[in-house]
């Protein structure tokens, strides 16, 4: 089932823009492509970086006459500088402009720029309410050593709001539910520290081909949340013995589509073990990366179904919980700091 673009149309939502730190692309992208342009939390932005790679993410309008900065439209970048198409402005990774072909350069003439953060490649920037000043930052990059495979990427875009996907960290109930987990059991409490909320779980997991199955996976997760759009899930998987970790990052596009991007990584697999003994066939290389990729191609699965309800649901500011929801009722209240102005919902 595909999502219903027009269901959430005269809804009342959340505001559509939590405070917060929300994904803006990876800086292997950003090289790759050199010059990116994003619509991200209702604004045009573009992304790019200098030779010493300090990137910018800065708003895609030329302060001297209003041109788009786009590289669809002949914005391009020379020697690390944004070069506007329409008279030659030079905006270097400040925001300032540092060169015009005509004449000195005006001190007045800057770009509208976002405070960034990098995290394992991940690029981040801060969206401040009425333009505030980040409030709080997000964690120490985990360790980035060569005992990790590379990255593995899926990017969906659908209609949805950040608070209603990151609700689904503590809402253990729906693993069971809707994704057929077993054994779902919430390990101690879910801990609050000011933007950082931590929630541990277990569970059990069948992997079926063609309706036989074949093994069933015994997990344990530690969800580390960071404000609405930084979900970051260290996972442990007992049975094979894999490590992984996960990166859930969701951000609001325009007010009506979200675009969830999940990262993954896994752990050397040096000694797989009881049914992944086959996997010793590989060089250990290779027996990392094809885990990998089965074990995001799965996360993705889940996420397409949670999509389906996610695109079509109406959301409830005052839900009937029963006595299992009490982490969601905490959950919500956690998030009430991200819309400092009072927007908690929109009329």
């Amino acid at each position: 089932m595909n999502p219903n673009p027009n269901a959430r149309k005269n809804e009342a939502l959340l505001y559509p823009f939590p405070e917060g730190w929300y994904f803006v692309a990876s800086r292997k992208m950003i090289e790759k492509q050199g010059l990116l342009k994003r619509i991200w939390l209702g604004e045009q932005v573009v992304v790019w970086c200098n030779s010493e790679g300090r990137v910018c993410v800065a708003e895609a309008v030329c302060p001297h006459l209003g041109a788009d900065l786009g590289p669809e439209v002949g914005g391009r970048i020379s020697n690390g500088c944004l070069v506007c198409p329409f008279h030659g402005f030079e905006f270097d990774v400040s925001g300032q402009c540092v060169a015009t072909p005509f004449a000195p350069p005006p001190k007045t003439a800057r770009l509208k720029v976002f405070e960034t953060r990098e995290i394992q490649g991940l690029i981040f920037a801060w969206w401040g309410s009425g333009g505030r000043t980040p409030q709080w930052h997000l964690p120490e990059a985990p360790t980035a050593d060569a005992d990790w495979s590379g990255m593995e990427f899926r990017h969906i875009r659908f209609p949805g709001h950040p608070q209603e996907t990151t609700e689904n960290s503590v809402d253990a109930a729906h693993l069971n539910y809707v994704h057929h987990y077993d054994s779902v059991n919430i390990v101690g409490s879910v801990s609050i520290d000011g933007a950082a909320l931590r929630n541990s779980f277990n569970f059990k997991r069948t992997l079926a081909v063609a309706g036989i199955r074949l093994f069933e996976y015994d997990v344990s997760a530690v969800a580390n949340i960071h404000g609405l759009g930084y979900s970051f899930v260290e996972v442990r998987e007992h049975s094979i013995g894999m490590e992984t970790r996960m990166w859930v990052l969701t951000t609001p596009i325009d007010g009506k589509f979200v675009e969830m991007t999940l990262v993954s990584q896994m752990r050397q697999l040096r000694n797989p073990k009881g049914l992944g003994l086959g996997l010793r066939l590989f060089p250990t290389g290779i027996r990392t990366r094809i885990m990998n990729k089965i074990l995001i191609a799965s996360q993705e699965h889940d996420v397409m179904q949670d999509v389906v309800i996610w695109s079509n649901l109406r959301h409830r500011s005052r839900p009937k919980l029963c006595s299992a929801d009490s982490d969601i009722g905490k959950y919500r209240r956690y998030c009430r700091q991200f819309y400092p102005d009072g927007q908690y919902y929109s009329p």
